[in-house]
């Protein structure tokens, strides 16, 4: 008899309801169970799991690693694939594996330097890898040099935080006066600079931003797929134009991809994005993590969920090569539904940590130098 797998799946992406689909529906037929723990009772993630419990409020990283153990010991968890506090987690892998679970994350260090931009491009950079210009910003005399110098060069300027995930926070300037024309239609990401100066002014302290010229079309996911022995499974990328959604494997995105997930030990399911800077691609972002839109790489015959538990158990999934690209798509939403009942919730003082504190991962600022396509938590 085929032994099941146990998955947990800790406060993800609403969309990874599909990489649980995929799971269950893996082409070996191995049945796989899947425990899902989230901060909001309504995650569709909850509801689509075989087991479920909302997750304690407040818990600094050392007690989130403390209550993920006790999860992993109480509902027999396989693999654990964190999204929440991944670096703490990360930090303790062997006592995770002492408990008979293995991490689908990469080693702490990893997603430490990938959790802080500008620490991350200038990695990024040494490799020889193209990234785009980039301001770090904490003053309104600091954005306003650095959006005077793209400007200069006939550049928009835009500015997201230097530390956090997808979309979250990004605004693009625009010298238009605030007026009615803002006002109509669907919010904007536009934002007048003069309204962004006064708020800096106002502010309490300095803010921590990333100011770059707004890259362009077609942006580039590539999914990527790499072992604990450094060697990429899998480099697809998922192009992005407007509505129209597609697959590549073209050098240009894919060899900068396999080489930045090899030399910094980006093991299991990551996400390195591209856009176009000047007519070339150029990085974007790293994700240490699955992306949201990871099932769409079904389109192409393959079912990376499955080969990266296999690979975290210890099995060796071979190479993934889509045999086929696929027709271009659009994505369209659909229904899924949230849990009848409301779940228990745990109490904090119930989760009692006892390792100790696991610094949150940070960098020094960094004097030099638009939007990510991955979702946030939902």
């Amino acid at each position: 008899m085929v032994s099941r797998v146990r998955v947990w799946l800790n406060r993800t992406y609403a969309e990874n309801v599909f990489f649980m689909d995929q799971l269950r529906e893996n082409p070996s037929g191995r049945p796989v169970e899947i425990h899902a723990t989230h901060g909001d009772p309504d995650s569709p993630i909850l509801a689509a799991a075989d087991t479920a419990e909302l997750e304690p409020k407040g818990l600094s990283p050392a007690a989130y690693v403390e209550y993920a153990l006790d999860q992993c010991a109480r509902h027999s968890i396989d693999v654990f694939v964190p999204v929440l506090h991944q670096a703490a987690v990360a930090a303790h892998r062997e006592d995770f594996a002492a408990a008979g679970t293995a991490l689908l994350a990469p080693p702490a260090e990893a997603v430490a330097t990938f959790h802080d931009k500008v620490t991350a491009y200038e990695a990024v950079q040494a490799l020889g890898v193209p990234v785009p210009p980039w301001w770090r910003v904490r003053t309104e005399d600091e954005l306003v040099a650095a959006v005077d110098a793209l400007e200069a060069d006939g550049h928009k300027a835009c500015f997201k935080p230097a530390a956090g995930a997808g979309g979250v926070g990004f605004r693009i300037i625009t010298r238009t006066p605030f007026s009615l024309m803002h006002l109509s239609g669907f919010p904007s990401p536009y934002v007048p600079l003069n309204l962004v100066v006064d708020a800096l002014r106002q502010a309490d302290g300095p803010v921590d931003w990333l100011v770059m010229p707004r890259l362009e079309e077609p942006e580039v996911s590539v999914d990527c797929l790499t072992g604990p022995d450094g060697r990429v499974r899998m480099a697809v990328g998922r192009t992005k134009n407007g509505r129209r959604r597609g697959f590549t494997l073209q050098p240009s995105f894919i060899e900068p991809a396999r080489h930045i997930a090899r030399a910094f030990d980006l093991h299991y399911l990551t996400n390195i994005q591209f856009r176009m800077y000047e007519d070339e691609p150029v990085l974007m972002d790293v994700n240490t993590r699955p992306a949201g839109g990871l099932h769409q790489l079904s389109q192409c015959g393959l079912n990376a969920p499955w080969a990266a538990v296999r690979l975290a158990l210890g099995e060796d999934p071979g190479e993934l090569v889509p045999p086929f690209l696929g027709r271009d798509y659009a994505v369209v939403a659909g229904p899924r539904p949230v849990g009848v009942v409301s779940l228990p919730q745990p109490r904090l003082e119930d989760v009692q940590p006892t390792l100790p504190a696991v610094p949150v991962p940070s960098s020094s600022p960094s004097p030099a130098t638009e939007s990510a396509a991955t979702p946030t938590p939902a």
